[in-house]
């Protein structure tokens, strides 16, 4: 049996904020979001429309945490954590950053650049890749657990 997928191409910035405040409202504590793509293919974009739907009160402040690595943003149903792997070498370098205390902690956590450090994501992670695509960014949700198919359920819906 294959693990569930969802595909679609949201047209504007505007549809991939609304994906992302659709599973952000969806989201449990514990969830693991591994977010896919390449520079500028709206993963940030995504992640703040996640924390709307999670209800964080300053969405300015929900910004790409590549020099920071980790930004954490509260006031919402959960704890959202979004970090940034580009810069880290491998898992060991992840972990050496506290990773461990939040991937299945008490909130929830987005994590770009996953292929970093693969071993760090069991098979609960929600695996949301993201590419720029004429007519718009195409999307792909991915993976074989519980969270998972929450997220498609929550991706399914329109409005």
């Amino acid at each position: 049996m294959s693990a569930p997928t969802w595909e679609a191409t949201l047209p504007t910035e505007a549809e991939t904020l609304a994906l992302g405040r659709r599973l952000g409202a969806v989201a449990e504590a514990g969830d693991v979001i591994a977010l896919h793509g390449d520079l500028g293919a709206g993963k940030t974009c995504f992640a703040r429309g996640f924390a709307a739907g999670l209800g964080v009160p300053n969405l300015r402040d929900v910004t790409s945490p590549t020099f920071a690595l980790w930004n954490v943003h509260e006031g919402g149903a959960v704890t959202m954590h979004h970090v940034d792997l580009y810069r880290v070498a491998n898992a060991d370098e992840a972990w050496s950053l506290g990773l461990e205390e939040v991937l299945g902690g008490d909130g929830v956590c987005l994590v770009e650049w996953p292929s970093r450090a693969p071993e760090l994501f069991g098979p609960e992670t929600v695996h949301l890749s993201l590419s720029v695509v004429a007519g718009g960014r195409h999307v792909t949700i991915r993976g074989s657990g519980g969270p998972t198919a929450r997220c498609i359920a929550a991706a399914r819906q329109t409005g």
